[in-house]
């Protein structure tokens, strides 16, 4: 799939802040945005759109927003934005509430309520992740999921560090994705995006038997790529982590037509794969990197890679620096 990308730089000055503005009143909830310094101003986003979801990745200069009733009257999507704070910080005040918020968290607004505030950074640009989708289809009862609007929760370990994590893979790797991928990207990040709401409101009992076993597959996928080094790395651990039986990991991802270890592997050689066509690790020996991603067996690592992509981690690494010198 292809993402938007667009800045303001090289732009006319007098040009920087209305494209910016424009731009991303097209695709995203309208509101009034306006700031002091137009003549400074710089601004980037990159938007993928996913039919069910929109997802975008915007760095700017401060700027203040406003949504007030009048405008809400003359055009309500009825959606959420949830973001993620990445740098800077800001102020939203909505549903009664008047908060400060900064990186590490995220915010939920909703585009049925008055909203007003600023956001910005002291020296550099604010950093943005912001994923907008219909109120409906989070399946949460409304009384519930307001009483997160303009109250902003941390990014830490467990669902909220998946779902950050996998928001910030979908947009950073959008070119891998196909047209036909879209729907069910749509369905995993909403769930989890339902789940990371129902455990902040602890009301993970409210979510739908399939909404929790997502969100625990995607919690064990993501314990797992943060130890693909550990040669170690063993169903009973993944197990132990989660609170489960070796029979229920099993079956988790039997469900998902693999096995565990066939997951493992697949992550560790992917890994692999793009190390070795890195040209800033073209000096390291290739099994290296493989013993760096748990790969400890030299000739078991070379025939899993030629049976995988077809060609020997040599072959894979002088293609890609031989593609790369023609760039």
């Amino acid at each position: 799939m292809e993402a938007l990308v667009f800045d303001t730089e090289g732009m006319a000055v007098q040009d920087r802040f209305p494209f910016w503005y424009d731009t991303l009143s097209q695709s995203f909830m309208p509101s009034w945005v306006t700031t002091d310094h137009p003549a400074s101003f710089y601004g980037s986003a990159r938007m993928l759109d996913l039919g069910g979801l929109q997802l975008l990745a915007m760095s700017h200069l401060t700027v203040e927003a406003a949504r007030p009733g009048k405008l809400i009257r003359q055009a309500d999507p009825e959606i959420f934005q949830l973001h993620l704070v990445l740098s800077g910080k800001g102020r939203a005040i909505q549903a009664g509430r008047d908060v400060d918020f900064q990186a590490g968290q995220f915010l939920l607004i909703d585009s049925s309520r008055p909203l007003a505030g600023w956001r910005g950074a002291d020296d550099n640009a604010a950093e943005t992740l912001i994923v907008q989708f219909p109120r409906a289809s989070l399946g949460l009862r409304s009384d519930m999921i307001g009483g997160l609007v303009a109250a902003p929760f941390s990014v830490r370990d467990g669902i909220t560090s998946v779902l950050a994590g996998h928001l910030t893979r979908l947009v950073e790797n959008a070119e891998a994705f196909t047209p036909q991928d879209a729907e069910a990207l749509t369905a995993i990040s909403l769930e989890l995006i339902a789940a990371a709401c129902a455990h902040q409101l602890e009301a993970s009992a409210s979510l739908s038997p399939e909404s929790r076993r997502q969100a625990l597959l995607s919690l064990i996928h993501d314990f797992i790529r943060q130890r693909l080094s550990d040669p170690d790395l063993t169903p009973d651990t993944i197990a132990a982590a989660h609170h489960i039986s070796v029979r229920h990991l099993y079956k988790i991802f039997q469900e998902q037509g693999t096995t565990v270890a066939a997951w493992i592997r697949r992550c560790r050689i992917e890994q692999c794969h793009r190390d070795l066509a890195d040209i800033r690790k073209r000096s390291l020996p290739i099994q290296t990197i493989a013993a760096r991603w748990g790969f400890t067996d030299a000739a078991h690592f070379s025939r899993t890679f030629r049976a995988t992509y077809g060609v020997s981690p040599r072959e894979h690494r002088i293609s890609a620096a031989a593609i790369g010198s023609d760039l």
